[in-house]
């Protein structure tokens, strides 16, 4: 037998093909990271740099008047022009803004309207009052009316009580005289002098007297009780009077409550300023117990007398000595740096300050004029002790000023045996050395090695070096 035809022929098993992964994907992630780090590398750098590099402040160079430059040979001493006396307008109880009567500039005398809130509820219930008061009135005019016709029955019937007396008095002597009469007849017919129709007659009219005087007491009772009941009516009339006009002077009260209510819905200004600042806007819900924010408004408009306009200055604690009430400063705005505005010392702070070793000094300004705003700009030099007061603080005339530069010493380094500063150029600092010229205050004159207008580094780091990369932001 042939075993071999016998065999099954079995096909090798077919082994599934692996499925090859797709290698684009991961392709497309990186493509994606790598255009996302192109596209953020400035802040993505920018944040690094703010986190690694050393920050620092600079000021900007400029060139000012050398007539002001030359007025701070005495101490001298930067600050603001303020207003002594300022303030943010709001009415007293929240409410939503339906008129605005000012803008940025608006001159207002006191009493003006500023802005009016919402107020239909406060005018109804200020009618309403009236109303109440108006009819309070009236019930007093009536009620004085009861009491007056109360008083004038009173004395009707004390008038009818002194006639009813007067009936019993004359009743009185009616009846004695009838009495009198009677015994005298009874007498003569006891004589026989007259005859007994005599001692009738007189019994007769004595009978009448008793009754008449009886009648007259009985009337004289009736009157007293109508008199008494007059008086009683009066003291009701009275109270009802009182009471009308204790109402009349609660619906007053009430009133005049509604009346300053609805007065509070109007903003009207404290005194005679200018509006610097407007703080809100028509349909917006003001209230005095808030700062301010999204929703809610804390003020309307804040306004200050320029009448009032001073200079505040930080005066150094070591600089203080050459500071005393009364003093006189020269004041050389920034605005107009060339031109000396002249004021006296009015206020030195009874405290200092810690941080800062400096002393809060206010400067009245003798002659302000409408160049003056507050926030400017100034600078305040202390005239030395001594120093005639004749109104002249700089030179008045100056043949063609040329600029100065001034740096705050606080930038200056010594490098190198001369005089240096860093200047912030693009991301880093560059060492420049300059020439000094005199010295004016807590600044120095740049005669050389500075143009203006270079961003300097104040108080520079002891390890900074030239071309440094560095964050650099003007001071707060």
């Amino acid at each position: 037998m042939d075993l071999e035809r016998l065999k099954i022929e079995r096909e090798p098993a077919r082994r599934a093909p692996r499925r090859r992964r797709v290698p684009w994907v991961g392709l497309v992630v990186l493509l994606l990271l790598a255009g996302a780090g192109w596209t953020f590398r400035r802040p993505l750098l920018a944040q690094v740099d703010a986190w690694r590099l050393p920050r620092v402040t600079y000021v900007v160079v400029e060139r000012s008047s050398p007539l002001a430059a030359a007025a701070v040979s005495g101490t001298a001493a930067n600050g603001y022009v303020v207003a002594r006396v300022r303030a943010a307008l709001s009415a007293d109880t929240p409410g939503r803004i339906v008129e605005l009567n000012v803008v940025e500039g608006t001159v207002l005398k006191q009493g003006d309207l500023v802005a009016r809130l919402y107020s239909d509820e406060f005018e109804a219930a200020l009618r309403r009052a009236e109303a109440d008061l108006a009819v309070a009135r009236a019930s007093l005019e009536r009620r004085r009316a009861e009491r007056q016709v109360s008083e004038d029955t009173l004395q009707e019937r004390t008038a009818a009580t002194e006639a009813a007396e007067a009936r019993v008095a004359a009743a009185k002597a009616r009846l004695t005289l009838a009495e009198q009469s009677h015994e005298r007849a009874e007498k003569l017919v006891a004589d026989s002098v007259v005859s007994e129709e005599r001692v009738d007659t007189t019994r007769a009219e004595l009978d009448a007297a008793v009754a008449d005087e009886a009648s007259a007491r009985a009337d004289l009772t009736m009157a007293r009780a109508a008199e008494a009941t007059g008086a009683s009516q009066v003291t009701v009339a009275r109270t009802a009077e009182a009471e009308a006009e204790a109402l009349v002077a609660a619906t007053s009260a009430s009133r005049d409550q509604a009346l300053a209510t609805l007065e509070k819905t109007e903003v009207r200004a404290p005194f005679d300023g200018v509006v610097v600042l407007k703080d809100a806007e028509v349909g917006e819900v003001v209230s005095p117990n808030v700062q301010g924010g999204s929703q809610t408004r804390g003020a309307v408009a804040t306004m200050v007398d320029f009448a009032s306009l001073e200079v505040q200055v930080e005066v150094q604690e070591t600089s203080l000595p050459a500071v005393h009430l009364g003093a006189p400063v020269d004041i050389f705005l920034d605005a107009w740096p060339a031109e000396a505005y002249h004021g006296r010392v009015d206020r030195i702070w009874p405290t200092a300050n810690r941080q800062q070793g400096t002393v809060e000094v206010r400067v009245r300004i003798d002659e302000p004029d409408e160049r003056l705003r507050p926030e400017m700009g100034a600078r305040v030099v202390f005239r030395p002790e001594g120093e005639p007061d004749d109104g002249a603080a700089a030179p008045a005339e100056a043949p063609d000023p040329v600029p100065v530069l001034l740096v705050p010493t606080a930038c200056l380094i010594r490098q190198g045996g001369g005089d240096a500063v860093f200047l912030v150029e693009q991301n880093g600092v560059v060492l420049r050395p300059v020439t000094l010229g005199e010295r004016r205050g807590d600044r120095q004159v740049v005669v050389q090695g500075l143009e203006g207008g270079e961003r300097v580094v104040l108080n520079p780091p002891p390890d900074l070096r030239d071309g440094d990369r560095v964050n650099a932001s003007p001071p707060e």
